[in-house]
């Protein structure tokens, strides 16, 4: 076996999801932000998080509207993705600037992208303080997908989905990374005992 080295405690839980945060407020308008510090938390209620720093621009519009909408961007969107987390939307709309279309959400004021295969519209539970993260906790209340992403089952096929990861060893060295494969089922070892 390998010698394993030591680190200090970071943020190395990777490969994580790379989002596009969407937000409106009745004062500032609407925004999109990417970020990769973001999960799923209970799934009764359908609960998910994500965790912005409060000078970005989405912090307060989403603290004080109550709401968020989470959407998984593909591969083939990955220019637009990093220009949504390297800008803020303090210097303009970043749906143009990104060349996104924002669609009308069906429960939350909160815009949808309309090139993201899959859209989550989510209620605002709980802010948390965590440190230079706060943690905002979201009830899912309504979840779109795009058809020609779905198997022959009705499921997700991830192959056509083509999400996005984020993995960092260190603050400023992010990298993004696709997926390529399935290569099990849950509970498969059971079946192979």
């Amino acid at each position: 076996m390998d010698e394993k080295i030591s680190l200090e405690g970071s943020f190395l839980l990777a490969p994580v999801p790379v989002v596009l945060v969407a937000c409106a407020h009745e004062e500032l308008g609407r925004n999109l932000l990417t970020i990769a510090w973001c999960g799923v938390d209970c799934s009764e209620p359908p609960i998910v998080h994500v965790s912005i720093r409060p000078s970005r621009y989405s912090h307060r519009m989403i603290k004080e509207s109550g709401c968020f909408t989470v959407n998984i961007p593909t591969v083939n969107m990955l220019h637009a993705v990093d220009l949504c987390g390297t800008v803020s939307g303090r210097e303009g709309d970043k749906f143009e600037r990104a060349g996104l279309t924002p669609i009308g959400a069906a429960e939350v004021p909160a815009p949808l992208v309309a090139e993201c295969p899959v859209n989550i519209e989510c209620i605002l539970k709980k802010k948390i303080p965590l440190g230079t993260h706060p943690l905002f906790i979201g009830e899912i209340i309504q979840v779109h997908i795009d058809q020609d992403i779905l198997n022959n089952e009705g499921k997700i096929d991830f192959t056509k989905a083509a999400p996005l990861t984020y993995g960092a060893v260190k603050k400023g060295e992010g990298e993004y990374w696709s997926l390529k494969k399935k290569i099990g089922k849950h509970g498969y070892s059971h079946s192979h005992e």
